[in-house]
């Protein structure tokens, strides 16, 4: 054959696809990483966050609950009991099922269905309504302690003043004493006006009552005498420093109107019971009364 007559072989060649298109599959993959960082680092912020009593809850939330607490047959829920006392087993779970069902229990008071009557939502709400009333009042009554505490400390001539002072709450309210101390006196001997430096006091004090919508009530103590006596006079010192305390009060800004009691109770509640002739048991108590302020009079009514 000659060479004119050779074949004409065609060669097509097709580039390959190595370094191509692989599809979006990564993305896909990158997509559940980010999701998953992200929750993880939420998941993060949120324990740290969260009280001890709220990761508490969130516990209990997720904790299965356990509806048969009995140890025979299978162990699972029935634990190998009938639902009811009709069936085979007549000591079933019945009584478990009954306790936990929604129908045995009053949603408004936690009681079983023959416990007693539940609260109306009406008593819920007055309920809930003084509990943040109380809550109010001791940050009130916290609040006004601090202030005079501080007070105490940046006047200089309160500072050594300190010691005569007792801030703190009983049932009836917030209680301020001032409290005589062994060379420093709040009355002088047998007076019933106070000196000076129980002056000084009152008027700090008065600034803190202003502060407050409650009422107060000024009450007037003496101390034993050796023999533990407690002689007629005393009665009327005690009521008459109390009546003077008010007096020094309202004329430091204290409304009249604010005054609920005043009265002296001579030695009759000792400071300190194991020797009421210490000079601690003399003292002036200014109580904040624990009560809603007294509303105006209505004029539509």
């Amino acid at each position: 054959m000659s060479v004119g007559d050779q074949p004409i072989v065609i060669k097509k060649v097709k580039k390959g696809g190595g370094a191509g298109h692989h599809g979006g599959a990564w993305k896909v993959a990158y997509a559940d990483f980010v999701t998953a960082m992200m929750a993880f680092f939420l998941l993060m912020w949120l324990i740290n966050t969260t009280s001890p009593e709220q990761k508490r809850g969130i516990a209990d939330y997720f904790a299965p609950a356990s509806v048969s607490q009995t140890n025979s047959g299978a162990g699972g829920i029935l634990g190998g009991s009938a639902l009811g006392a009709d069936g085979s087993k007549s000591a079933g779970a019945s009584d478990v099922i009954e306790e936990l069902s929604p129908t045995s229990r009053n949603p408004n008071d936690g009681n079983s269905k023959d416990g007693g009557k539940g609260k109306t939502a009406a008593e819920l709400a007055a309920d809930a309504e003084t509990e943040a009333q109380q809550k109010a009042e001791a940050a009130a009554f916290a609040s006004a302690a601090q202030s005079l505490r501080q007070a105490l400390q940046d006047m200089p001539e309160l500072a050594e003043l300190s010691k005569n002072i007792i801030i703190d709450e009983t049932p009836e309210g917030l209680r301020i004493q001032l409290v005589d101390q062994e060379g420093r006196s709040m009355f002088n001997q047998g007076a019933a006006a106070p000196n000076d430096r129980a002056k000084l006091l009152l008027r700090a004090i008065s600034k803190i009552i202003n502060q407050l919508p409650n009422r107060i009530s000024i009450y007037g103590h003496t101390s034993a005498s050796s023999g533990g006596a407690k002689p007629e006079t005393d009665w009327q010192l005690s009521a008459s420093r109390a009546d003077s305390s008010r007096r020094v009060l309202q004329g430091a800004g204290v409304d009249a109107d604010r005054v609920y009691q005043v009265s002296g109770k001579a030695s009759s509640e000792p400071l300190y019971p194991d020797d009421p002739t210490l000079p601690g048991n003399r003292r002036i108590a200014i109580v904040l009364l624990r009560e809603a302020p007294v509303l105006p009079p209505n004029p539509g009514l």
